[in-house]
């Protein structure tokens, strides 16, 4: 039966692949804030593993160290995650710039102590010679980490006063 030119097509059928998975934004990953996001999480995972895989629980020092270096491990996850499946189009009323800016200074703060406190805690007269190599690698990718923490700061500090365009901010403002 033919169908009239402006009369609206049934959506009979199964929907195609496409509907059922939200699309993917490549573009983020390509901004510095996903660049940025990415090398934050392989670097919190090193520190985790690094930490967890020596005696850290009869020293209060790593706990913290492990405390900061998860939960900002596991946060910054959510965020990636959120950012490329555009998550945060469907909640367009959350300040997204804002709260990312927040997020970054408060991970910049806590890898800030999380290194001072591992880089301080690394005893040369370890008895066990793997723990000491593996808490001063630990305390070198802290480091390394609270500085991409200090870099995502200054770029989201940059989107959310508008002064550059990156993914993360266009996708937000442009149909806000």
């Amino acid at each position: 039966m033919a169908r009239l030119p402006g009369a609206p097509r049934s959506r009979g059928g199964s929907p195609g692949p496409s509907a059922a998975l939200p699309a993917l934004d490549g573009a983020f990953l390509l901004s510095p804030l996903g660049g940025l996001m990415v090398a934050q999480i392989v670097l919190g995972l090193l520190v985790w593993a690094l930490i967890a895989d020596t005696t850290y629980y009869l020293h209060a020092a790593y706990v913290w160290v492990m405390f900061v270096s998860i939960f900002l491990w596991i946060v910054t996850v959510l965020f990636l995650v959120t950012y490329l499946l555009q998550l945060q189009l469907k909640f367009s009323v959350i300040p997204w710039p804002l709260v990312l800016m927040i997020f970054n200074a408060v991970a910049t703060v806590l890898y800030i102590s999380a290194f001072v406190t591992c880089s301080a805690a690394v005893q040369p007269t370890s008895w066990r010679q793997w723990d000491l190599n593996r808490r001063a690698a630990a305390s070198f990718f802290a480091g390394i980490a609270m500085i991409t923490y200090v870099a995502s700061t200054f770029f989201s500090f940059r989107a959310w006063k508008g002064l550059g365009s990156n993914a993360a901010t266009s996708q937000v403002t442009d149909r806000a």
